[in-house]
């Protein structure tokens, strides 16, 4: 027979008590134990004395005998004294899942082509306005003049950028409904 040192619930709903019982493992939860040895009131304050009772020397015979106490209860061991837990450590578990890493790599690969489209359309325009302000001094032309071209130029130039910004917003949302089916 295999004993168990575990919770069985109790109190009502959304209150919940729970009496530490030395249990046949393959009993229910909640149905027939061996010997109640403490108790759990999670409600109460973690610095409170009545949050956890143990009866410590009936604990220890049944360590003695071989009864296997449940992580909830080795911690409560623990806290008193009487076992050794080892902490547990699983650095996958917070690590995305292969469908997010996908989705993290498009996204990255989307906003560096959007970032280098607007890079490259805002070197354009200052090249070209370099250009025009040698020409406009070898000309001579009246300053209205050359104001008015350089509007109508900024304009037009700045038009590539709004359609790369749309086309990257077209994108987006293509990738959400392929998500989404």
């Amino acid at each position: 027979m295999a004993v168990a040192i575990r919770l069985a619930r109790g109190g009502a709903k959304k209150r919940p008590y729970y009496r530490i019982v030395v249990a046949d493992s393959r009993r229910s939860r909640d149905g027939k134990f061996i010997e109640r040895v403490g108790s759990y009131n999670p409600l109460l304050g973690k610095d409170d004395p009545e949050r956890v009772k143990l009866d410590t020397d009936r604990i220890k015979h049944w360590l003695s005998v071989g009864a296997q106490p449940t992580d909830r209860v080795l911690r409560f061991l623990d806290a008193e004294g009487l076992m050794k837990r080892e902490p547990r450590n699983n650095p996958q578990k917070a690590e995305p899942g292969q469908q997010a890493k996908d989705r993290a790599e498009a996204k990255a690969a989307k906003e560096a082509e959007a970032a280098e489209a607007a890079k490259a359309a805002e070197e354009a325009p200052a090249e070209e306005a370099k250009e025009e302000v040698t020409e406009e001094a070898a000309t001579d032309a009246p300053a209205e003049e050359a104001s008015a071209e350089e509007t109508k130029e900024d304009a037009a130039e700045t038009a590539p950028a709004e359609e790369a910004k749309e086309e990257a917003k077209a994108d987006d949302a293509d990738a959400d409904a392929e998500k989404a089916e």
